[in-house]
This record gives structure tokens, C-alpha cells and sequence, in this order.
């Protein structure tokens, strides 16, 4: 009898050792490597059904440009990430926390494809409870088929024999191939199932869309070589107690991975947000202090977003800094160039920075604004609402331009803005005369502080 070979794998990253560790080398986690069977390599010869290829090298002159095959989702948001459209033959992975939409936004993306035979794939809920979110969703399609199973086998039958146009597989880590002796969710069972459904997609040149679950650190669960095996990798974020959700590339074979797609949680299912400015600023209060507004680049997509900022006397001694959404490092530096280049005590100032709509946003070019909004509230002084800013700060104090400043510009002027302030050398190839908003270029910091506040 042939001895039955195991390894063991680090549940957090997938690093392989051959005998148990407290600790993985890689990830640094404690106690996360588990013991899992390998199918034997005659077992996978037999099990395995290769593509006959003639494949031979080519010269890389001789080789035609073609463009990928796409058609459209129905859902602009999602076109949009994708990079144009859902490419023949890719196979897309969705991660995101758990209820946070990722079913809701694939349910109605298969619905909505009428022109489409779908194919929804569950391993985690009966096609009664899809049903019900289905009629809640209100859309009606009956190209739209529903499949409750967990096992490879059973579903690349399924596949082969419908030959649908779209495939939705939600979960990946909820399936299991009888190739490997372990437990669905492992390791090795995630990345079999993968490499199966890929083989799939490239044979049939059908797109497949996977959903993934996240750990507690926000990453995929599952090895890392998971996001390397597919083509895409999108992540759908948001809060739980906000109503905004954005669906963001990570990786695309096929386009941009810049790009961000927005929808709003309502009780019918996930809307699309076409203009994310005008309702990010909806909201707006006369009359306050602490509020500027930024003009930040989401891939090719500009956002005027509302910064919010409290700055209060530390009642305990010791100063509190804490900011939602934006980067509490570039916080602390932003504070320390307004005491050392501004002369603004912020010492013994607590310290509260907010971005509205629960958005998160790196860009350097919000660094204006976030020090605008900082004094105004530290002086108690309101900033004038059609005001809008879009530079970096420097140590030194000085105003550093920023990319893409025509989009932000153009943007600011759609929605009635009036002034935008930015950095002087921005103004090298801007036509100042035909734009309907006054553009403002500053050279240092401290001139916008004293020209607004």
C-alpha cells in the first residue's frame, strides 16, 4: 500500500513546511499551520485531463495585437474597475468583509444580464434564501440559473453541460475537489478549486467571477499565490454603518488598477453612483468652522470630498490624535509644519480629523485642505464655502503641485465652485482666461492660512 504524503500549511499566507511550526517564518502568526494530504502525482496524471497544445515560440515582432473580447455588465461602476468591460475567459476574484454587499452586487449583476445565460453558484446559501434576495432586488431575468453545491466535480458537469456565457462562484472557499483529502477552506482545497475553475474559463472562454473571504487584516483569505492564479482582483470596502460602499482594483490584467467604483446600500439592493461629488457635499452646514473642501483623483475619476476637523484644548494632559480615513502619520507631519512653519501651538491641542461619507483617501494632494479645515477650527473661523483646495504640503512649508490638476479643476468648476486654490507650479499649462472658476496659485502655505482665515 502506497504511504499516503502530507504537508503542512500556514493557514495565513500558505507557506509550506515539511513538519509543524509554532511559528510561520513568513507571516510571523502563531499557531496556523495545519497538516493536509497531497494527492499523488499518478493520481493527478489520472484525474487531469491535459489540453493538447502545439504552442512553439514565436518571434515577438511577428506577433498581431488583438484586443480582448469584452462585453458590458449593465453596471457602469463595475465597467469602470474592470477596466471596459467583463473580458472572455478572465476570471475575477471579489473580496470584502462579511455583509457588506459583495452577493447583493453579484445577484444583480447576473439579473441584469438579459441578453446572458448565468449561472449563479452558492456553497453557502440554499437557492430559496438567493431567491429572496432576488425578489428584493426587484429585477427579473430568465436566462438567470441557480445552483446550490460545493463540489468541484459535480459543478464543472454542471458547467459543461449548460455551457453558460457567465459563471458566479460564491464562495471559493467554501468548495471542495475529491483530488485532495483535506477540508473545504484549506489551503490546498482553495487553490485546486481555483486552478479547476481557471482551466475552466480559459477552455470555454467564459468569465468567472469568485467570491473571496477576508481574515481579520483585511487581506483575502487563502494563499497569497490566490490572487497571482486569477486575472483580477477587485475589493469591495466600506463601514457597515455608513450607507457608501467602493469597489476598488487591486489588480487587472486587463486595465487600470486605479480605478473605484461607488455604490449606496439601499433596502432594494446596491445603486450606482454616478456623480460621488454632489452628494459626498450634499450635506453641508453653513456657518461652521473646521470644514474645507478637497479635490482628490480616485484613478481617473475626480472627488470633491468634505474634510472635517475638531481642535479642542487637551483636557487631560496628554493630546489625542486620532483621524478617520485619512492617513494618521501624514497627520502628525501636517501638525508638526503648522507649529514649526506657521507658528500655530497645536501642542497641547487635541486633534480630530474626519473625511465625510466614510471614504479613506491617500492622496498627498488633500494636504491643503486637511490644514485649511485644522486651523479654521483651531481659530474658530469659518472657511468660505465655495472655496476648494488641491496641494501638497511640504516640510518646508511650501505648496507642491499635484497630478491630473485639470481633472480636479474641472471638476470643482461643475460644481459651482468659485475659487481653488493650488500650487504655482501647476500654472505652467493652464489657460486661466477660459476657465469660469477663479484658479488661485499659492506659494506657501502660510499665505493661503492668512488670505482665508
Amino acid at each position: 500500500m502506497a504511504k499516503v504524503k502530507s504537508t503542512f500549511y500556514c493557514q495565513n499566507c500558505g507557506q509550506q513546511s515539511a513538519k509543524w511550526v509554532g511559528k510561520c517564518p513568513s507571516c510571523n502568526e502563531w499557531n496556523t499551520f495545519v497538516e493536509e494530504l497531497i494527492a499523488s502525482e499518478t493520481e493527478v496524471k489520472k484525474t487531469s485531463n491535459s489540453i493538447s497544445s502545439s504552442a512553439k515560440p514565436v518571434r515577438i515582432n511577428e506577433i498581431t495585437q488583438v484586443n480582448e473580447e469584452r462585453f458590458s455588465s449593465l453596471d457602469g461602476e463595475l465597467d469602470r474597475v474592470l477596466g471596459g468591460g467583463i473580458v472572455k475567459g478572465s476570471v475575477v476574484l471579489i473580496g470584502g468583509e462579511p455583509g457588506i454587499g459583495k452577493s447583493t452586487l453579484l445577484l444583480q449583476i447576473a439579473l441584469q444580464l438579459h441578453h446572458k445565460k448565468i449561472l449563479y453558484i452558492s456553497g453557502e446559501e440554499s437557492i430559496s434564501q438567493i431567491k429572496l434576495r432576488a425578489d428584493r432586488v426587484g429585477i427579473q431575468n430568465e436566462e438567470c440559473y441557480l445552483l446550490a453545491e460545493t463540489a468541484t466535480e459535480k459543478i464543472l458537469k454542471h458547467l459543461k453541460a449548460e455551457m453558460p456565457d457567465f459563471v458566479v462562484i460564491d464562495s471559493i472557499q467554501t468548495l471542495h475537489s475529491p483530488f485532495i483529502d483535506s477540508t473545504a477552506g484549506s489551503i490546498s482545497q482553495i487553490r485546486q478549486c481555483t486552478a479547476e475553475l481557471i482551466k475552466f474559463a480559459k477552455e470555454t472562454n467564459t468569465p468567472v467571477i469568485l467570491v473571496g473571504h477576508i481574515n481579520k487584516d483585511g487581506a483575502i483569505a487563502g494563499p497569497k499565490v490566490l490572487e497571482h492564479m486569477v486575472d483580477t482582483v477587485l475589493q469591495f470596502e466600506g463601514d457597515m454603518h455608513m450607507a457608501y460602499r467602493i469597489l476598488r482594483t487591486t489588480k487587472n490584467r486587463f486595465g487600470s488598477t486605479f480605478e473605484i467604483g461607488i455604490y449606496e446600500m439601499q433596502s432594494n439592493g446596491l445603486r450606482q453612483v454616478s456623480n460621488p461629488s454632489e452628494i459626498l457635499l450634499s450635506q453641508r452646514n453653513n456657518h461652521l468652522s473646521g470644514i474645507a473642501i478637497g479635490a482628490t483623483i480616485e484613478g481617473n475619476r475626480p472627488l470633491l470630498i468634505e474634510i472635517q476637523s475638531l481642535v479642542s484644548v487637551a483636557a487631560y494632559g496628554t493630546p489625542q490624535r486620532s483621524s478617520t480615513g485619512f492617513d494618521a502619520k501624514r497627520l502628525n507631519m501636517l501638525l508638526a509644519v503648522l507649529e514649526k512653519r506657521g507658528g500655530y501651538r497645536l501642542g497641547t491641542q487635541d486633534v480630530f480629523l474626519n473625511i465625510a461619507g466614510g471614504l479613506k483617501v491617500e492622496d498627498p494632494a488633500m494636504d491643503l485642505a486637511v490644514c485649511v479645515s485644522l486651523i479654521s477650527s483651531l481659530e474658530d473661523s469659518e472657511v468660505p464655502k465655495n472655496y476648494c483646495f488641491a496641494a501638497e504640503i511640504g516640510l518646508g512649508g511650501e505648496v507642491r503641485s499635484v497630478n491630473k490638476i485639470e481633472n480636479r479643476i474641472s471638476e470643482a468648476e461643475k460644481l459651482g465652485f468659485e475659487k481653488i486654490f493650488v500650487s504655482v507650479n501647476n500654472l505652467k499649462n493652464i489657460d486661466k482666461s477660459k476657465k469660469a472658476i477663479e484658479v488661485i496659485a499659492v506659494n506657501r502655505l502660510d499665505e493661503v492660512l492668512n488670505s482665508i482665515l
